[in-house]
């Protein structure tokens, strides 16, 4: 598994992930969703140079250009809630790519987690570059269910794994758990897990700040 840490690399991104850090400024619930977005979109154009192209030509009114254009066959895949806001940049740029959903959630108490999936809405994985998109990689287990029930709909060629922050536990856990996974991409490998399996310093629940506290 290749990890790829867009934070590293100054750019406007930082910005957007500053934004959502700050309790003050993530109260603003449609900015903080808005900053998702805009780094979906900005991790969408980083995979895409990933991809296979192939060369064509385009016609225009004066004559003709030669233009790269991806052949890759991708299916974008999001973890119900909180990846929905992160899922829409990818969608503004693999506009063409089919969507699914699953229900991934935490069952806690005790010193262990686990994690059930529900709803599950896919089309067909098989030889298609999937991008598995959760905003938050924290203990990793949650993305080991959901790839094991994605099981039943294909194998991908590819596996992509997309998060905004991600723990070092959930990267080592998923380096061992999940070999089929070939890139993961985050914005932040952060400091830990803290005794509620919940990333420091991170930016908290990504699921209420977008769309309200669960019952």
């Amino acid at each position: 598994m290749i990890v790829h840490s867009l934070g590293d690399t100054a750019s406007i991104a930082n910005r957007f992930m500053a934004e959502l850090r700050d309790e003050a400024i993530q109260k603003d619930r449609l900015r903080f969703r808005h900053n998702l977005t805009r780094l979906g979109e900005i991790m969408a154009y980083e995979i895409s140079k990933t991809l296979t192209y192939s060369p064509a030509i385009v016609k225009t009114s004066l004559g003709s250009a030669n233009v790269p254009l991806p052949q890759t066959d991708v299916v974008l895949m999001t973890v119900l809630r909180a990846g929905l806001p992160f899922l829409q940049g990818f969608q503004n740029y693999f506009d063409k790519a089919d969507v699914g959903f699953i229900g991934a959630f935490r069952k806690e108490g005790g010193e262990e987690l686990s994690i059930q999936t529900g709803y599950v809405g896919a089309p067909s994985l098989e030889n298609k570059t999937l991008i598995l998109i959760d905003t938050m990689l924290a203990t990793g287990k949650s993305i080991t269910e959901t790839i094991k029930t994605l099981a039943n709909h294909g194998r991908p060629a590819a596996l992509h794994l997309a998060s905004v922050i991600a723990a070092p536990e959930g990267i080592d856990y998923l380096r061992h758990a999940v070999p089929a996974i070939s890139h993961l991409w985050t914005f932040s490998i952060d400091e830990r897990l803290n005794g509620n399996f919940y990333i420091v310093p991170g930016l908290g629940d990504a699921g209420d700040l977008s769309f309200g506290e669960k019952l």
